[in-house]
């Protein structure tokens, strides 16, 4: 009698994964566009989640106790885009192995990644306006909103470089996340698939360029935004290198994985 499924090794697992990048490449223009706005949401959900759970946490809760919960609850980000379905510019980029393997064409792949990155930011500003409309910053005399701003002047900070290494472990961590939810066998394997690498990024504080769209966004529309300095070029100056990051940091595990198993995933 059977056990189930077995797991699928390195091997096949990286043919797995290569084929999905490609078959993600093949969809029309409209499905990476709703898909991609509904990825930027879900990931927002996942920042409002976690903004909320820090919400009069400080002075409370150890700095550590209070990141790993929120980083805990924002794996409902990353759960809604895998199990529901939806096109994220960070777990895309695994798009490079394929390309590696000459089995995707570097233009497309250029093309989808770029037409989901800005959907994604589409769908940030989308659930951003929504949440200010909805008066949750209202909530506990304020203690979201401050909590938003807070975030937001810290992600603000960084130097580029700083921001950038960042992206690259943020990014790591999240296509390591992607990467293990092809390997599951069921929407349970899926979820704990997601949970430790989320949970373990956000808990650090590393930038993620999807994330950072909707955090920074909702923090700019706040009232007290301009008291706090968030700007749309102290925004930019965030996105900028946390991309760049994200883009080194993705791009690495794909091509990690075609290197050591390129030839299995071109069959």
């Amino acid at each position: 009698m059977s056990d189930g499924p077995s797991l699928s090794q390195p091997p096949e697992l990286t043919a797995d994964v290569f084929k999905a990048m490609v078959e993600k490449s093949s969809l029309g223009i409209g499905q990476m566009v709703v898909l991609g706005v509904l990825a930027g949401i879900y990931i927002g959900f996942g920042g409002l989640f976690a903004t909320v759970a820090l919400a009069g946490a400080d002075g409370i809760l150890p700095y550590g106790v209070a990141q790993v919960v929120a980083g805990l609850v924002f794996t409902t980000g990353l759960v809604l885009v895998v199990i529901a379905g939806a096109e994220l510019f960070t777990g895309n980029l695994l798009m490079v192995g394929p390309v590696a393997a000459q089995s995707l064409p570097p233009s497309k792949a250029a093309y989808v990644l770029l037409l989901v990155y800005l959907a994604n930011f589409a769908g940030s500003i989308l659930l951003a306006l929504l949440v200010i409309a909805s008066g949750l910053h209202l909530a506990d005399g304020g203690a979201i909103a401050k909590v938003a701003l807070d975030i937001a002047s810290t992600k603000t900070s960084h130097g580029f470089i700083a921001a950038v290494a960042s992206g690259v472990l943020a990014n790591v961590l999240v296509c390591l996340a992607v990467w293990l939810s092809y390997s599951a066998t069921s929407t349970t394997d899926k979820v704990a698939a997601v949970i430790l690498p989320i949970a373990a990024f956000v808990a650090a504080g590393f930038e993620h360029s999807v994330a950072n769209m909707y955090l920074l966004t909702y923090a700019w529309m706040l009232p007290d935004a301009r008291s706090s300095e968030i700007s749309l070029a102290a925004i930019a100056g965030n996105l900028v290198p946390a991309t760049i990051g994200n883009i080194i940091g993705g791009s690495s595990i794909a091509l990690a994985y075609w290197w050591s198993y390129g030839g299995s995933a071109e069959k």
